[in-house]
């Protein structure tokens, strides 16, 4: 869900946020986890690959009209995967990460940069970028931002620490 100007999701929570009953059809050609999910969560309620049947799309706004969602048949697949494996206590996902994950979120919900948790670890920044990007991948998250809220409402991180 990559635009100019802004991404999908930030688009579909904007929308949302303006018109709460508006239903928003996501239509992409991303089917991983790290964009499904957070579109999920702004507000998307149907989620189609771009490589639709017209009357396929035809029908996913007819649905979307009365509030129904369509969603590709991989995109289901990976949602149901996601949620019977337990997914649902966000604790197990931390378990995904690995223990440099780890100390790359506790550094981002610490504020720094990814010069300062290069510099911190000794690790180049093209090094932090791809563990940030994991660690979104892994988290179903769109950004660091959330990445640093959720690591302070799960506990990862402390004030004393």
């Amino acid at each position: 869900m990559i635009m100019p100007g802004m991404d999908g999701v930030e688009a579909t929570h904007r929308i949302k946020k303006v018109s709460p009953h508006t239903q928003v059809i996501v239509v992409t050609s991303y089917h991983e986890d790290e964009h499904i999910f957070p579109a999920i969560r702004a507000g998307a309620l149907s989620y189609v690959l771009k490589d639709i049947d017209p009357d396929e799309l035809a029908a996913a706004i007819r649905h979307a009209a009365v509030g129904e969602a369509m969603i590709n048949p991989r995109v289901a697949a990976r949602m149901m995967k996601e949620l019977h494996g337990g997914s649902d206590d966000k604790v197990d996902l931390f378990n995904e990460l690995t223990e440099r994950e780890m100390e790359v979120l506790r550094q981002i919900a610490g504020g720094k940069s990814n010069h300062e948790i290069a510099e911190s670890l000794v690790i180049s920044e093209k090094t932090v970028k791809t563990h940030i990007t994991n660690i979104l991948s892994k988290l179903h998250l769109s950004d660091r931002t959330q990445a640093a809220v959720l690591a302070w409402q799960e506990g990862i991180v402390r004030r004393d620490q």
